[in-house]
This record gives structure tokens, C-alpha cells and sequence, in this order.
């Protein structure tokens, strides 16, 4: 199977995420937003999340997803990715423009780290690998990079279990010396605003998780 699309960033990442690290034209320092690295499962998801984070943190999306096997699903997925952060950050009254990076994409490596799983049941410990993965690769990712905060857009799915979630987070940042941003992104009507912005966005909005095994499952976003 070949790679997806290569990493990519929206713009120039200067990763650094100091919050005094400018000055106000009388030179003072100014103290920026935190700059925070949110695991993207998908670009519906990440609406919501975008949009409930923007006011309080500096965003960049990390999606990491090698859990969809088929490369086209992958290929498309991250398009819907892309097409949501370019709105975005071209839409009036944008807070900050938000930077996207895609993350190594290896379904060979995922088929073979859930081997012996492959009929859990949909949340059991297949996903929890899954899940593990996937955050692991997001706080790898932000302790490269400078970031102080990580966090992920899976918990806006009602599908998805937030107390695992919550766990394999503040689990990983012990870890990796950062602080795991421990949201429920699905309440307070969480997923039906990422339904509202994915249809406002004209966003491609994918019926199952992303693993073949989720495809005849109640595995849904």
C-alpha cells in the first residue's frame, strides 16, 4: 500500500510557543495564548473542538490517523481536513488562524499492532490501542515541538468513551511532561454543533470510525 498525502503544514510552523514571546510597539512583552497540539480524528470533528478552543489557545491540528486502511478513505478524509482549516482561517472575525500538520501515515503498522483484536467489540481494547496510538503520536509530537498542551478531538463523538480517553491522556502526559487538556468535547452540545459547522462547511462526513472493523460495527462518529 503507498502513503497518503506527505506532512504538510498549512504555513510556516516557527513552534515557538512561548507565551511572552512578542512585543507591543511601546516594547513591552505580550502574553499570547497557549499553543496547544489537538489529535484530529477527522475534519467534522475538529470543527466544534476548533471552535470551542480558539478563544483560549494558539491551535494546531495533528491529524494522525493511520487506523484507516483503505489510502482513498484516508486520502479523502484529510481533504475534508484541509478544506474545513482553509475556510477557517480565510472566514471573517477568524481569532487566529489555525495550522494543520499530517502525521506519519502507517496502516500496515496499525493492522499489526491490533493483531489478535481484530473482533473486540466496537470500545473494547482495540480501540483502546487505537485510541493509545494516536495520542501517543500527538504528545510526541507537541514535546518535539515546544507545546505545553495536547489533547484530542475524539471526545466529541458520542461513540467514543471519554473516561478511557481521559485516562490514556493524563496517562501519556506524565510521560512526556505535558498537560493533557481534559475536555468533553461533546457536551454541551458538542457533537450536534460539529454536525451544524461539518454541513455549513460542506464537509465530507464519513459513516464509520476509520478501521475496517468498524465498518459493521456501531462504530459512527
Amino acid at each position: 500500500m503507498k502513503n497518503g498525502p506527505e506532512p504538510m503544514v498549512t504555513s510556516q510552523l516557527s513552534f515557538n510557543n512561548n507565551n511572552k514571546d512578542a512585543l507591543s510597539e511601546y516594547g513591552e512583552e505580550l502574553v499570547r495564548k497557549p499553543a496547544i497540539a489537538v489529535h484530529s480524528c477527522c475534519g467534522p470533528c475538529s470543527t466544534a473542538v476548533a471552535e470551542r478552543l480558539a478563544r483560549r489557545f494558539r491551535i494546531t491540528l495533528y491529524f494522525c490517523n493511520p487506523n484507516i486502511d483503505d489510502e482513498a478513505e484516508y486520502k479523502r478524509r484529510f481533504s475534508a481536513q484541509r478544506a474545513f482549516v482553509r475556510a477557517y482561517n480565510t472566514s471573517p472575525g477568524c481569532p487566529e488562524p489555525i495550522e494543520l500538520v499530517a502525521g506519519p501515515y502507517t496502516p500496515a503498522a496499525f493492522l499489526k499492532h491490533i493483531e489478535g483484536f481484530e473482533s473486540a467489540p466496537e470500545g473494547g481494547l482495540r480501540c483502546r490501542i487505537c485510541i493509545k496510538d494516536r495520542l501517543e503520536a500527538t504528545a510526541a509530537f507537541a514535546a518535539m515541538n515546544g507545546f505545553e498542551y495536547f489533547t484530542t478531538t475524539l471526545s466529541v463523538s458520542p461513540h467514543k468513551n471519554y473516561e478511557m480517553i481521559l485516562a490514556l491522556g493524563r496517562e501519556i502526559a506524565v510521560r512526556y511532561a505535558l498537560t493533557f487538556l481534559a475536555e468533553d468535547f461533546k457536551k454541551q452540545d458538542g457533537y450536534k454543533r460539529s454536525i451544524e459547522l461539518s454541513k455549513a462547511y460542506c464537509l465530507y462526513r464519513q459513516q464509520y470510525c476509520g478501521c475496517r472493523f468498524s465498518k459493521s460495527s456501531d462504530g459512527g462518529i
